[in-house]
């Protein structure tokens, strides 16, 4: 149990380090635009796509769930998403093409990302059911770049 403990003592607290500098780089405009875009990245998970290694090996995309909020008055746009723990993540609109254009989060407003509406699938995943977090790394039109941590959780879980 001890050594359960510290391997996942780590992660964790890795994880929450790193949403803390994320909030602090968000909160204080590091997105480098004219007009200055807050987003806040939150709920952020990728379910696990089985609850076996056999039968997840056999499951070729993982949904996620993640919900972006709009702190300004400023839309703003994801444009694309990445993923070392995937071949190639797509970005889709509800009911849209397998592909879809950016996605957009209105001024003050959210956008929330599931397998139920607009959506981000990650294509041909790697392994990632035995981690604690998935790493993605999100671009936006007016923010830039921002990666983010989010956890693995239980099949159909968001």
């Amino acid at each position: 149990m001890r050594d359960l403990l510290r391997a996942v003592a780590g992660p964790v607290i890795c994880a929450v380090v790193m949403t803390g500098l994320l909030a602090a780089w968000a909160g204080t405009g590091g997105a480098g635009t004219l007009t200055r875009v807050r987003l806040q990245v939150t709920q952020a998970a990728v379910p696990m796509r089985a609850f076996t290694p056999q039968a997840a090996a056999a499951v070729h995309a993982a949904a996620t769930f993640l919900t972006i909020t709009n702190l300004s008055g400023t839309p703003d746009e994801l444009l694309a998403a990445r993923s070392p723990l995937a071949r190639r993540v797509m970005l889709r609109h509800h009911g849209g093409p397998a592909q879809a254009g950016p996605l957009v989060i209105p001024a003050r407003g959210t956008l929330t990302l599931t397998p139920f509406g607009d959506d981000l699938v990650l294509q041909q995943p790697y392994p990632y059911e035995t981690r604690s977090t998935v790493p993605l790394t999100l671009t936006f039109r007016h923010s830039g770049t921002v990666t983010i941590d989010a956890a693995v959780t239980a099949p159909g879980t968001p």
